[in-house]
């Protein structure tokens, strides 16, 4: 229930999570009456958020993420009760099957009615998240892959190291209660679902008062570093451009998230650095090493000061 970071933690594996970076994030955000998270994933930095803001708005454009959180939101139970499963290979592959083929019709409802969710759809595919190993889960990209000349089976054994473990009961009664824990936090938080900046304009942004935003893009690079959507060179440029031209706004405090010189553009508009250290994550390489050692965020100038900069955050400020 809790994330190693000591804060209520979403109940699947998520690559790309931010939560050992919750300290430092909330830090440079401070307390602002208005929350925007518009690469919402596991919700990590909304989760870890010391107190409960005035307005809060988390967006994803996976339906499958945004329609977990509202129906989270709406009917925990329902969804505890349909993502308490033992781990069983067929079904993985069978409701992975029947996940992707409902995507589309998701989706659809989804942006049509801002209260439609499906718990069914919500708990399957945490329970599929959390015994999937791997990227792929819910893509469409598998099991069954062409190799040049057939199709062929590239299924992988379902996450067996310590799925199951425990008396039924508990277990049960540990994700109905984990559920619950997250249906009070989430209640009244806003889900959208779509494109990152549709959460960033004036309307959900600096009309609710002072707006903390955390933005955590697909990364230039590191395929492993944002789930199965890869590298994100174009949408990393794009996101760090939208800073550049609103960093400067004093109602916005904005902390970007990337590899260490990744958006260092940002530092000749006043925005500062500050780092944390990332999982490794399931890779083991040299590079995924190199990468959890570099994670690094930007901070627009009217974030909380560091300790022993106030003197450098009021001049950029005047």
């Amino acid at each position: 229930m809790k994330s190693l970071a000591g804060t209520l933690a979403a109940p699947f594996p998520y690559f790309g999570g931010k939560s050992l970076a919750c300290e430092a994030v909330w830090a440079a955000l401070g307390d602002p009456e208005n929350y925007v998270e518009p690469f919402a994933g596991s919700a990590a930095m909304l989760l870890g958020r010391p107190n409960i803001g005035h307005t809060e708005t988390i967006n994803d454009a996976d339906g499958f993420v945004a329609n977990f959180w509202r129906a989270i939101a709406h009917d925990a139970a329902a969804v505890a009760a349909h993502a308490d499963w033992p781990c069983n290979e067929a079904d993985l592959f069978a409701r992975h099957s029947w996940l992707v083929r409902g995507r589309d019709s998701m989706l659809e409802r989804l942006h049509a009615d801002p209260e439609w969710f499906d718990p069914k759809v919500a708990g399957w595919w945490c329970w599929g998240s959390c015994n999937w190993i791997g990227s792929g889960w819910c893509s469409g990209t598998g099991p069954w892959i062409h190799d040049g000349e057939g199709i062929v089976d590239a299924r992988k054994l379902p996450h067996l190291g310590d799925a199951g473990r425990g008396a039924s009961a508990a277990r049960s009664a540990l994700i109905h209660d984990w559920f619950a824990a997250l249906q009070a936090r989430t209640r009244n938080v806003r889900v959208a679902c779509g494109d990152w900046s549709r959460v960033l304009k004036d309307s959900v942004t600096t009309r609710h008062g002072l707006t903390g935003i955390f933005l955590d893009p697909p990364y230039t690079k590191g395929k492993m570093d944002y789930a199965a959507k890869g590298t994100g060179g174009a949408m990393a440029d794009a996101v760090r451009a939208w800073c550049l031209h609103a960093g400067h706004d004093r109602q916005l405090r904005i902390v970007l998230c990337g590899h260490a010189g990744e958006h260092d553009a940002l530092l000749e508009a006043g925005w500062h650095t500050r780092a944390w250290t990332a999982r490794k994550g399931y890779a083991s390489t040299d590079e995924a090493i190199e990468n959890s050692a570099s994670e690094t965020l930007w901070c627009s100038p009217h974030c909380v000061p560091l300790v022993g900069q106030t003197d450098l955050f009021a001049e950029v400020i005047a």
